[in-house]
Order: structure tokens, then C-alpha cells, then sequence
């Protein structure tokens, strides 16, 4: 069970409620080019409309500088709200300002008010109280819904909780009720399978992993650290040296809690990053010194799917190479569809570059659960607080 209280544990009937939603979603020429976290956020937004609530959405979009940037504008996500809700969104050019107080004063019960990017005030990212409280003004309720942004303690997101009855939206709940769930009373065997560039950015949620998984499969180009870690020379592969050390911990770790981990046993690999690449694969010890690891082989893909066909929980997060290309996508898309193949299983996606190869495979609806945030869920399953999370009230 959710520890906090939501949205349902309270009478929003007539209230004035902020809705922090991520609406941080890619745009192309002012086209949301994936609506993917604006359809993440409806069953709150409907339930709230449906109760006679009066919603005032905020989000971030991108990375401004702290000031108003048309190109980071949430004018265009309106229009897909306003589409896949089916009702009349009113946005507003600013904030806290005039414009947004004028606009909340005419709200009636089932009405929707969308606030212009909160990055472009500086007090966002700074957590600045003074922002937080003319945030909090506006509203009677505030309702935290942005799981992909809970990790960060902005004002949106952590202080304007400590001025307003602050409560999870349906979106948050379940994300933090699933992955909690799959740490504490896993179906097994339980797989993760963990990919992606920087092993340095996962220690800790491999390091958490070791305690609860029967296998852990590592590919990407984390992959890479850890080999040398077990001595294996990795040609121009990229391997982040000051991070040798704690994987040779990790290694022995996983061998003292009877863990099985695996690693790529072949590699396509290229002498440079390019969609014309010359590419050929080899055996893992095998890899030139002037040729990378780019993807991994259809040896370790065989040797991967093995757990995954069995597992009864799974847990995947991060590409197995540079998927993006087609030269070394393989790995990646087989993966995925081992994942998607086992129906058996709790299957759980956590977020990132691992939603985008789901999609790119048009395998999104055949697994259990997809995380709309990468960065919060990695930091949930390291055991790390959730500013976003630990403000809401315990009531």
C-alpha cells in the first residue's frame, strides 16, 4: 500500500487544486512529438474534473534559464491535453503573476487552468519559499502527480508542499506502489536487467539489486567498467576508470549473495559511432584496441534470454547498446522482446531509453508497467528519499 495519502482521501469538490503534472515531453518544430506523460497524468486530471475540482496544472518543459523561452513554452502540450481530455484547457502566459491569479478568480468547479513553464521563474529550481508560497496562493489542495520530476526538490514539486494539504496524485501512487512492490515481495526468480552508458550513475541501484534479484544482466556501455573490473581488455570501449575499484566490489558481492550475474559475451563492435559503420562481432576478450563495443551479440542475447524466458518478476531499465543506430540495435530489440514475450511475468520499465526502444519496437503495450521517470526510479530502487514523495502529508 501507498504510505501517503492521495488524491482520493480528500473532498475536492469547489477547491482551487494545483495539479503538478510532468509534462516534460520531446517537441519538434512546437509538435509534442510523444504525449506518452500527458496521457500518464489523465486518470488524476479526470478524476478531479469528474469530483468538481477547479485544476490548476503546472509542469516543466525542458531546461530554461530561469526566464520565459518561447521554445520551451507548454502551449503546445495544452492543445494535446485539451484533445485527449476532450474538454477546453485555459493557459496562461505566466505563473504567479497577475495573469495567473485573474485566471484562477474566474474558475468554475470542472474547470482547467494550465500555468505557463514553472523553469521560467527563477525560484523554481532554486526551491525559493518565497515562489513556493505565491504557487501555493493559488490554490486551496496541491496534488503531486510528476513521479519523473519527485527526485528533485524544486518548489513545484517539494516546497509549495509545505503550504498547501498536499496529497499524491493516481499516477505517483502507482509508480511508487509498483516499484516498491517489486523490491519488497518479488514473484520469482526475479530478474533486472540494467543497460545504458555510465555505470557510475546505477552503483547504487546495482548495489541494492544484489540484495533482492536471482539474476542481474548488465549490458551497454556500463557493461564495460565491469569487464575490466574482471580483467578483460575492452579495445576503445568506454570504461570509466575510477569506477575499476567499486565494480570489483560489486562483483564480489554478487558472488557472496549467490546472485548470477552475466555479462555480454560477444559484442558488435565499430570504429566509430556512425549509422555506416563497419561493424563485425567478436568474442568479448577479443575486441580490437582501436574498435569499440557498440552493441551487445547474439551469443549474449542467447545467453540473456535464458532468465528472462523464466523469470516471473523482471526488471529492465537502460538500452543493451547504441540502439538508436541500425547497426546496433540488435541487442537491444531482443532483449525487449524476450521481456515482452514472457507474459507470465510482472515486467516493469523504468523509464528513459528504455520506453524509447519499447517504442521504437512497438512493444509498449505487452509489458506490465512502464516508469514515467528514469531518474526517480533509479533513485527509488537505491533506497534514496523522493523530496517530491517525503513532503506529502502522512495524515
Amino acid at each position: 500500500m501507498f504510505a501517503k495519502q492521495t488524491v482520493k482521501d480528500v473532498d475536492v469538490r469547489g477547491k482551487r487544486v494545483l495539479v503538478r503534472v510532468d509534462f516534460n515531453v520531446p517537441l519538434s518544430e512546437g509538435t509534442v512529438t510523444d504525449d506518452t506523460r500527458v496521457r500518464a497524468a489523465l486518470p488524476t486530471l479526470r478524476y478531479l474534473v469528474d469530483h468538481g475540482a477547479r485544476v490548476i496544472v503546472a509542469s516543466h518543459l525542458g531546461r530554461p534559464k530561469g526566464a520565459p523561452d518561447p521554445q520551451f513554452s507548454l502551449r503546445p502540450v495544452r492543445r494535446v491535453l485539451q484533445r485527449l481530455l476532450g474538454r477546453n484547457v485555459v493557459f496562461v502566459d505566466d505563473v504567479v503573476g497577475p495573469d495567473a491569479q485573474e485566471a484562477v478568480d474566474r474558475m468554475v468547479d470542472g474547470e482547467i487552468v494550465m500555468l505557463e513553464n514553472v523553469r521560467f521563474e527563477p525560484g523554481e529550481k532554486a526551491n525559493d519559499p518565497a515562489f513556493a508560497k505565491k504557487l501555493a496562493a493559488l490554490a486551496d489542495v496541491y496534488v503531486n502527480d510528476a513521479f519523473g520530476a519527485a527526485h528533485r526538490a524544486h518548489a513545484s514539486t517539494e516546497g509549495v508542499a509545505h503550504y498547501l494539504p498536499a496529497y499524491a496524485g493516481l499516477l505517483l501512487a502507482r509508480e511508487v506502489e509498483t516499484l516498491t512492490a517489486m523490491l519488497t515481495d518479488p514473484q520469482r526468480p526475479f530478474v533486472a536487467i540494467l543497460g545504458g552508458s555510465k555505470v557510475s550513475e546505477k552503483l547504487g541501484v546495482i548495489d541494492r539489486l544484489l540484495d533482492v534479484v536471482d539474476t542481474l544482466i548488465i549490458g551497454g556501455g556500463m557493461c564495460f567498467t565491469l569487464l575490466v573490473a574482471k580483467g578483460v581488455g575492452v579495445g576503445k570501449s568506454l570504461v570509466e576508470p575510477e569506477w575499476v575499484e567499486p565494480c570489483k566490489a560489486l562483483l564480489t558481492k554478487a558472488m557472496d549473495k549467490g546472485v548470477d550475474l552475466l555479462l555480454p559475451v560477444d559484442f558488435v563492435i565499430a570504429d566509430a559511432i556512425e549509422a555506416d559503420a563497419e561493424t563485425k562481432i567478436v568474442g568479448r576478450e577479443e575486441i580490437p584496441a582501436d574498435m569499440m563495443g557498440l552493441d551487445v551479440g547474439p551469443t549474449s542475447v542467447e545467453l540473456f534470454k535464458g532468465p528472462i524466458g523464466h523469470a516471473r518478476t523482471i526488471f529492465w531499465n537502460g538500452p543493451m547498446g547504441v540502439f538508436e543506430l541500425k547497426p546496433f540495435e540488435s541487442g537491444t530489440r531482443e532483449v525487449a522482446v524476450a521481456v515482452a514475450r514472457n507474459n507470465r511475468a510482472v515486467s516493469v520499465v523504468g523509464g528513459g531509453d528504455s520506453v524509447a526502444a519499447l517504442k521504437k519496437f512497438d512493444l509498449e503495450e505487452r509489458v506490465t508497467f512502464v516508469s514515467t521517470g528514469g531518474g526517480a526510479s533509479m533513485k527509488l530502487l537505491e533506497g534514496a528519499p523522493l523530496p517530491g514523495v517525503e513532503a506529502l502529508l502522512d495524515r
